[in-house]
């Protein structure tokens, strides 16, 4: 009985580390839901959006309460001479920013949360497949 409760408790205190992406400012925490791997669309809104905006112009709702305000990611394309910058984008999701100049490391580094999120899942590697599409969808919001 004490053997099962333990393993209870130390599975929800694994699924609340996994649930949420928490800011290198301690102000900002991001609630990460299950979504599906392949809707690029719907991790945006669930992870992106709160910081990014739906639009992706970089004034989500707790942009406010952090130092640097988020990069419009609808000028991607645009800031990197008309080409949308692929690798550059998923690295970021990957593995997060250090640079200055390729964007603040405030943001969460989204790679382990979406690579963790599907651990039972039979797919390998899940997680790439995850930021692949995420990247895929940030392509489609670029300004024309």
């Amino acid at each position: 009985m004490l053997k099962n409760l333990f393993f209870v408790a130390l599975a929800a205190a694994a699924a609340v580390g996994i649930g949420y992406a928490d800011q290198s400012s301690g102000n900002v925490v991001v609630p990460v839901n299950r979504t599906p791997a392949n809707d690029g669309k719907q991790m945006y809104v669930s992870y992106c959006a709160p910081c990014h905006g739906v639009e992706g112009k970089g004034n989500g709702p707790v942009s406010g309460a952090l130092k640097t305000r988020p990069v419009n990611l609808t000028l991607l394309s645009r800031n990197n001479g008309g080409t949308f910058p692929v690798m550059h984008v998923q690295s970021i999701l990957q593995f997060g920013a250090t640079n200055p100049a390729h964007g603040t490391a405030q943001m969460p580094v989204w790679g382990p949360v979406l690579g963790n999120m599907d651990a039972n899942s039979i797919q390998a590697n899940e997680g790439l497949l995850r930021i692949s599409n995420l990247s895929k969808y940030l392509e489609t919001i670029q300004a024309k």
